[in-house]
């Protein structure tokens, strides 16, 4: 009995899937690379993508153990071939043909870490590998979730541009953890089913630069001050929340993959024309003073059709908004310039 009714509940939630997809008929080709696909965060996450019926083909990259990863995640029986790639002299067979590419490579985080302290190595992992995309694969959408996001993104863009191979419209930070930790944590306190939930996040990927828009929440709830400062604060540490929950043996990489697979299929579904693809992302925008911003943005073909603006703020996000500000600020300078030396 509980067989069958595991077995249901999969066919079920497989239809779903499905159904949540792209499908008119014939569902285009499509080529997603991992880069870092042996790490923490990417096994999880090309479980996820190899799931997906979007995904035709699925590259995985990283510098060990790949040939393993591929070997396992290739025997599932969904749409997409899977090939591994390992090592440098591999990278642009890996990239080749990618219509998105999917950025988890570098370090994780580790009690007492701040996101600056991985900036050392991870910045110089992302320089080489968006050298390798501007050559290899030039007009594949990006999505970075190696962090600080909010400095390796302008590292990216930067590369980009010296490689003359700069689209703005299809350079993304993955902020989408930002917005799956809101909606599941202000469900909890509105207590309403969070499948329902929708809460938009703005500012960057870390710390204060992390702002939810609780007033925009739907539904609605009525929550006292308190509790909106509260649910913004534990928004803003949820990667610390979990890095010291794992005491050591890890960060935020299950969440992390589930996030990052779920921003890559609505990138994959504004390729393929699907209408009205809305997600929160960390892009180049003018809709504050900041050159990098993230905000609701329209995918589509070309990626980024177009950055929403941000809406009625509280006051409360008001004063968040002006806060952050300086430390996003500062962040994005760090890319740049770290970029150019």
């Amino acid at each position: 009995m509980f067989r069958s009714a595991l077995v249901r509940s999969s066919a079920s939630a497989k239809q779903s899937l499905l159904r949540r997809s792209f499908s008119s008929g014939s569902v285009p080709e499509r080529k997603v690379a991992i880069l870092g696909a042996a790490g923490g965060i990417g096994q999880p996450l090309a479980l996820l993508m190899k799931l997906n019926p979007l995904v035709s083909s699925l590259s995985l990259y990283d510098i060990a153990n790949t040939p393993g990863v591929a070997a396992d995640v290739g025997h599932i029986n969904t749409r997409s071939q899977v090939v591994g790639y390992m090592g440098d002299d591999n990278l642009a067979k890996a990239l080749e043909g990618a219509d998105l590419v999917i950025i988890p490579a570098g370090v994780p985080r580790k009690p007492g870490m701040t996101r600056d302290d991985l900036f050392n190595i991870n910045a110089g992992i992302v320089k080489n590998l968006c050298s390798a995309i501007a050559k290899y694969c030039p007009h594949a959408l990006v999505n970075m979730i190696s962090n600080p996001v909010n400095s390796t993104v302008p590292i990216a863009a930067e590369i980009f541009k010296k490689a003359g191979m700069y689209d703005e419209k299809k350079l993304f930070g993955v902020t989408t953890l930002d917005v799956v930790r809101a909606k599941t944590f202000y469900a909890g306190k509105a207590n309403v089913p969070v499948a329902e939930v929708n809460v938009p996040v703005i500012g960057g990927h870390a710390g204060v630069t992390i702002l939810p828009l609780f007033s925009q929440a739907t539904p609605q709830a009525n929550l006292s001050g308190d509790v909106l400062t509260a649910l913004t604060k534990r928004t803003q540490d949820g990667g610390t929340e979990v890095v010291e929950a794992k005491a050591g043996k890890g960060s935020a990489t299950l969440s992390m993959a589930y996030a990052g697979a779920l921003f890559a299929d609505a990138c994959l579904k504004g390729l393929n024309g699907v209408p009205d693809v809305v997600e929160c992302s960390y892009v180049q925008s003018t809709i504050t003073e900041l050159p990098f911003f993230a905000s609701k943005v329209r995918l589509g073909k070309n990626g980024v059709e177009e950055v929403l603006d941000l809406g009625q703020l509280s006051d409360f996000e008001k004063e968040g908004l002006e806060a952050l500000k300086p430390e996003l600020k500062s962040s994005i300078e760090k890319g740049v310039k770290f970029a150019n030396q």
